[in-house]
């Protein structure tokens, strides 16, 4: 149970670092998708798996938790690093610099994707195994 909270609890955060700054965000693109629509897109992922682990703990729970939070992870990581381009309707969202919100956010991702892989891992020996009937 510890896993399956200690999990949720990385998600929670994500989702409420991006809450948080997702009005600051759409103001640089107010009639489109903009980064901050983005971020409450990505926030109710994490809530949502957040839940789908404290209620359920099963592999297909933490599989969608890993998923978010691995995808968060990678995104905030690479927007950081590589200047990635605007394409379709998604905006250009380099950001050069690391501040409190975006380092807790990261931190939160990562530990978030380490934990639900274990508990994937986890929760896969706890099924039962059918054993071959033996022979008589």
């Amino acid at each position: 149970m510890t896993l399956r909270i200690l999990t949720a609890v990385a998600l929670f955060i994500d989702a409420a670092v991006h809450i948080h700054l997702a009005p600051g965000y759409q103001a640089g693109n107010p009639a489109g998708i903009g980064q901050g629509n983005l971020f409450l897109l990505e926030s109710a992922a994490a809530v949502l798996a957040g839940l789908y682990v404290l209620l359920r703990g099963s592999r297909a729970a933490y599989a969608v938790a890993f998923a978010v939070a691995l995808s968060a992870f990678v995104a905030v990581v690479a927007y950081r690093y590589v200047n990635i381009p605007a394409f379709g309707p998604f905006p250009a969202m380099y950001e050069p610099i690391w501040f409190f919100e975006k380092s807790l956010s990261a931190v939160a991702e990562g530990a978030g994707a380490v934990l639900a892989a274990v508990g994937f891992v986890r929760a896969g020996r706890r099924t039962p195994r059918r054993r071959a009937p033996s022979p008589q």
